[in-house]
Formats: structure tokens, C-alpha cells, sequence
């Protein structure tokens, strides 16, 4: 029976970043996943609002979701909440 010690099942900082990366790389490919479906799903709406002859774009929608992004992560939820509009919806 082999036995091992706690210096060789721990983690050096070299390993434990890279691991850390990995989950990071992992998670923005989620993220990015889920960012295109975001647009494809925005664009169904924007095209079922011009068939039946609204806008393209709904303000009032818009700052709804400001409102959540900002209420949950801040300043910076803003920013990040501007920038999916942006990419569902293009520039205005």
C-alpha cells in the first residue's frame, strides 16, 4: 500500500492558476455560447415587432434590462448590459 504524504497531493501555484485558467476558458466559452443565443433569440423578437409594424427597438425594454444588469453587478453591469444590446441590436 503506497501512502501520500500532503506535500504531494497538494496543488503548486503554478497548477493551481492553470487549473484556474482552464475553468476560466471553459466558463467564457459558456458565456459566449450563451451570448449568441441571446442575439438569435433578440433578433426573433425585433422581427416579430416589425411584422406587426412596431420598431426594431423597445427603450422601454432597454432599460429594463439596464436596470437588472446595473442592480445585480453595479456600475460595471451598465457597461456589460450596453454592450449586449449592442450586439442584439446594433447601434441606434
Amino acid at each position: 500500500m503506497t501512502t501520500t504524504t500532503p506535500e504531494q497531493t497538494a496543488s503548486t501555484p503554478e497548477q493551481t492558476i492553470a487549473d484556474a485558467r482552464d475553468r476560466i476558458d471553459a466558463l467564457d466559452d459558456r458565456i459566449i455560447g450563451l451570448i449568441q443565443e441571446r442575439v438569435a433569440v433578440s433578433a426573433v423578437v425585433q422581427d416579430a415587432r416589425i411584422a406587426s409594424g412596431g420598431r426594431r427597438v423597445s427603450l422601454t425594454r432597454e432599460n429594463e434590462i439596464l436596470s437588472h444588469y446595473s442592480a445585480a453587478l453595479g456600475k460595471p453591469g451598465t457597461a456589460l448590459a450596453m454592450t449586449l444590446l449592442e450586439l442584439s441590436r446594433g447601434r441606434i
